[in-house]
């Protein structure tokens, strides 16, 4: 698949905002402590994946019915769905000057990655967390995603690399008071 920027400004992809606010004070302690155990950029990028995706519990997995979407809320109160995890992590490796795009997966419902470009290709990576029967890994050389969409069910990959979080998922993340009701309105497409 042919991944598509929602823009061609590749700064686009290392910009801050609302969600992915990586200028947050606890966003930069974060990054730059992660960045001491990292050789290079490339090891940077690993080592925030595995943070986001070891040290952040999937809210659904813990039971915990907070609802998370700014990266800095994500880090403070160690919890997020798919999408705010990916907010997290993209917040984490702009802080570093590391292109980071936004993308997803259509399942039952709409299913949030992010992709990183190092050596001129964009590389999408789940940062969703580990359990039993899901295995993401950090990987430039080729997918290492917790889910592959089957076509025979409708899933699908979404080629759009988008800069900004896109509108849909971010609404469904405001409005919900708590998982459960998250849970109930997540989206289905985009």
């Amino acid at each position: 698949m042919e991944l598509i920027q929602n823009t061609p400004d590749l700064s686009a992809y290392l910009a801050a905002d609302e969600v992915i606010d990586h200028g947050h004070p606890l966003v930069r302690e974060t990054a730059a402590r992660l960045a001491k155990g990292a050789a290079d950029s490339y090891g940077y990028a690993r080592l925030a994946f595995e943070f986001v995706r070891d040290a952040i519990p999937h809210s659904q997995d813990a039971g915990d019915p907070r609802v998370t979407w700014r990266a800095s809320d994500v880090l403070e109160q160690g919890t997020g769905i798919c999408y705010a995890k990916a907010h997290a992590l993209a917040a984490l490796l702009r802080a570093e000057d590391i292109p980071t795009a936004l993308c997803y997966q259509k399942f039952d419902v709409v299913h949030g990655l992010v992709a990183v470009r190092f050596n001129g290709a964009w590389h999408r990576q789940d940062p969703r967390g580990n359990k039993p029967g899901v295995d993401a890994q950090f990987s430039l050389d080729g997918e290492r995603l917790a889910f592959a969409p089957d076509p025979e069910f409708n899933e699908l990959d979404y080629p759009v690399l988008y800069a900004e979080p896109h509108p849909v998922v971010l609404s469904a993340l405001k409005a919900a008071p708590d998982r459960p009701h998250l849970w109930q309105t997540l989206p289905t497409a985009l």
